[in-house]
């Protein structure tokens, strides 16, 4: 299982296993089929079992976690349909909050966008997929936070949790972080523009991205994925 990280004893307990657990699953640290204990998660991070427990129900109700009962706890493989699923409703969200984000932003706004998009750079240079990972979530959330809509961002954190692992799989292969950073660059000179259209196109451009990259990633990794309910087309 992955290392520990100490965690803040004086937060609340729950989202942090959540979130060590989430990113644990997403950087294929904790593999699908990889069984968990609840047990031996909250011995590792000296809790009880209670907000372990917790912590599975909620990812499992995010499609990272099979809880069968009398049976264990397992990390699930990558629904290819879930991952069309929630690819669909990112587009129609955040084509939405882009739109808006290139007549609502401020200079400040864009300031950040353009550092975000720097240190990509500067991770992609270091072949560090890690932190181009981090910075690409940022990026997004960076979008999302000069429309401030928080219910639109809570569903777009929720449908990230099925595209995440397969992004994450691809930033190994530099070429796809080289092109990840030109379509964010694109989508950076549409908003400076001011030009809601453009903004919308590169972002539905960046988005659909994931569909010839899954494919791919399924016959390579064919073990992590479970194509046995995939749609006869994409959405």
């Amino acid at each position: 299982m992955h290392s520990p990280v100490a965690l803040k004893l004086a937060d609340p307990i729950v989202p942090q296993i959540i979130q060590i657990l989430r990113q644990a699953i997403i950087e294929m640290r904790l593999k699908p089929g990889e069984a968990l204990s609840e047990k031996e998660v909250a011995l590792r991070y000296g809790v009880s079992r209670q907000p372990v427990r917790e912590a599975f129900i909620k990812l499992a109700e995010a499609g990272l976690l099979q809880v069968l009962p009398s049976r264990g706890t397992y990390v699930v493989k990558i629904s290819v349909r879930e991952v069309l699923n929630a690819r669909f409703v990112r587009e129609a969200i955040e084509c939405a909050l882009v739109r808006s984000a290139a007549e609502l932003i401020d200079a400040a706004g864009v300031a950040r966008i353009d550092q975000l998009v720097a240190q990509q750079k500067q991770a992609a240079a270091a072949g560090d997929s890690s932190r181009f990972y981090v910075l690409d979530e940022t990026f997004h959330r960076a979008i999302a936070d000069c429309v401030e809509c928080d219910p639109a961002l809570r569903v777009v954190e929720s449908a990230r949790a099925q595209t995440d692992r397969v992004r994450y799989l691809s930033l190994p292969d530099a070429s796809p972080l080289a092109l990840l950073i030109a379509q964010h660059e694109a989508i950076l000179a549409a908003i400076k523009a001011r030009d809601p259209e453009r903004a919308e196109a590169a972002m539905r451009t960046h988005l659909r991205e994931i569909l010839s990259a899954l494919p791919r990633l399924a016959e390579r990794f064919p073990d992590l994925f479970d194509t046995s309910s995939e749609p006869a087309h994409a959405l």
